[in-house]
């Protein structure tokens, strides 16, 4: 492969070990709920191409933004709190662009109120998935990611379930893709194995034996497309 990169995905399933590849960083690995730059990596190869205009408007540490400078595609990535200089500061439900200029929209939003992103008091990950506002949020999201993206071109937004032992399984990932259905052609659904992930412990995969609840596994990746007038 050139330059390290990842392989070109043909399945439904995507299993990578690390958040990275190749020898320069795709966001900070040391950031919480950082995107895996093989999602990234693998969307920008199949719906766009050199030139194209992608948006991240969740965009955390920046992946989106180094994975796409290093394919030749033009970026802009917003974040209600910026992480780094190159990412502008903006609210996701409110986007400062023109209608229709987006080549591609990638998200990787909040799935609850379980990473503590920053105490910005309209940072929807401050919002339990537990409480309908939460998806009323994301779906403002959703319209304002549906009002820049062109016709005909691809959202991909990545998303885990929840579980709590309060309020048990929570299928943020099936509740978000009705959502998109609304405005959206489905394309498909991908299950990007999760690996790291702070669950991942003897402690833990006892506890889950114990209490009779699975830990998370894999997230969704839904792609849809924008269809013409």
């Amino acid at each position: 492969m050139k330059n390290n990169q990842p392989k070109f995905e043909t399945t439904t399933l995507w299993d990578f070990p690390t958040q990275n590849y190749g020898d320069t960083p795709h966001g900070d690995n040391k950031y919480h709920g950082v995107t895996p730059a093989f999602v990234i990596w693998n969307l920008v190869q199949r719906y766009t191409t050199e030139g194209d205009l992608i948006i991240d408007p969740m965009c955390g540490s920046g992946t989106t933004i180094d994975v796409c400078r290093e394919e030749k595609r033009k970026v802009i990535g917003f974040d209600i709190v910026p992480f780094r200089n190159d990412i502008k500061q903006a609210d996701a439900r409110n986007l400062p662009l023109d209608d229709e200029i987006a080549d591609l929209i990638f998200i990787d939003s909040p799935y609850s109120d379980n990473i503590r992103y920053n105490k910005h008091p309209d940072n929807i990950g401050n919002i339990s998935c537990e409480n309908e506002d939460f998806f009323i949020e994301l779906e403002k999201v959703a319209k304002e990611a549906h009002r820049i993206l062109k016709p005909n071109k691809y959202i991909a937004w990545l998303i885990g379930d929840h579980w709590r032992k309060k309020s048990g399984f929570i299928p943020v990932g099936f509740k978000i893709y009705t959502i998109l259905e609304k405005n959206f052609k489905p394309v498909d659904i991908i299950a990007v194995s999760r690996h790291n992930q702070t669950s991942n412990t003897p402690l833990w995969h006892e506890r889950a034996k114990q209490h009779n609840f699975y830990l998370r596994g894999f997230k969704y990746l839904i792609i849809m497309q924008r269809m013409s007038k």
